[in-house]
């Protein structure tokens, strides 16, 4: 189960385009002389991308590439102060975006009786939400830009099931990004998945988001939610995760 992630960020690059250009989730948002910039740049993204990173990985060339696509395709919306996790949402005046989903969790995680029951050493310091250090690590090796999807082909092949679900106001990991590398996966079932339309599924007779489902494979979208998708909307997610975790079809 992956939950509003960047499993593919080549497809979540462009994908930036979509949610801020096009009516993929909200009406547009940037002006027309921006959407044309970023639309101009896609072709070049994707050729540079696709040449250095992809077909031979060359480190140097594969950075130039991402500072190039990122800054063309998602400092537009994204440099100013805009909600990145909530498209559309109040700007943000923390890292945390006023989450109230996250700072629960961490006030949780830090309660004397949770940290003694996790067997967390009393001499160690608070949880935090958030730990740069890590994903900055991360982000200098370029391990953002393998190709995970791989992995998720190589799951299906061997009976294991996948859930790829994602709050459709999402913008950092947006449900266009990750339906299209959801289409572009190479398995066995890969043209059936294909043919699958998008079909709303339901929670208490209301549309709770789109799916599409094959074989071991599922897409779904929760409507309403932005990347905290359980915190936004939990009784659609809880259902949600239920009935997948019982092998029923949404």
């Amino acid at each position: 189960m992956l939950g509003n992630g960047i499993t593919d960020i080549y497809t979540m690059v462009i994908s930036f385009y979509d949610m801020t250009c096009t009516p993929a989730t909200v009406p547009p948002i940037l002006s027309i002389d921006t959407c044309v910039r970023m639309k101009q740049a896609i072709p070049r993204c994707e050729q540079w991308l696709k040449k250095s990173c992809i077909d031979t990985f060359d480190a140097i060339n594969c950075k130039a590439a991402r500072t190039f696509c990122l800054r063309e395709l998602a400092e537009p919306y994204d440099s100013d102060g805009r909600n990145p996790y909530f498209i559309g949402g109040p700007y943000c005046e923390d890292d945390l975006c006023g989450s109230e989903a996250i700072k629960n969790m961490t006030i949780y995680l830090n309660l004397p009786e949770v940290r003694n029951t996790l067997g967390v050493d009393p001499a160690k310091g608070n949880f935090s939400a958030i730990n740069y250090t890590i994903p900055n690590a991360f982000s200098v090796k370029m391990d953002d830009y393998e190709q995970t999807t791989l992995y998720v082909g190589a799951l299906l092949e061997r009976g294991i099931r996948v859930l790829i679900y994602v709050g459709n106001y999402d913008w950092i990991c947006n449900w266009v990004g990750n339906e299209r590398w959801t289409l572009n996966l190479e398995w066995t079932e890969q043209k059936e998945f294909v043919k699958q339309p998008l079909r709303e599924w339901f929670v208490d007779g209301k549309v709770a988001g789109l799916t599409r489902s094959v074989g071991g494979f599922t897409f779904a979208t929760i409507e309403g939610a932005g990347h905290m998708a359980p915190g936004d909307k939990p009784t659609e997610a809880l259902a949600l995760m239920q009935r997948w975790i019982a092998r029923k079809g949404l």
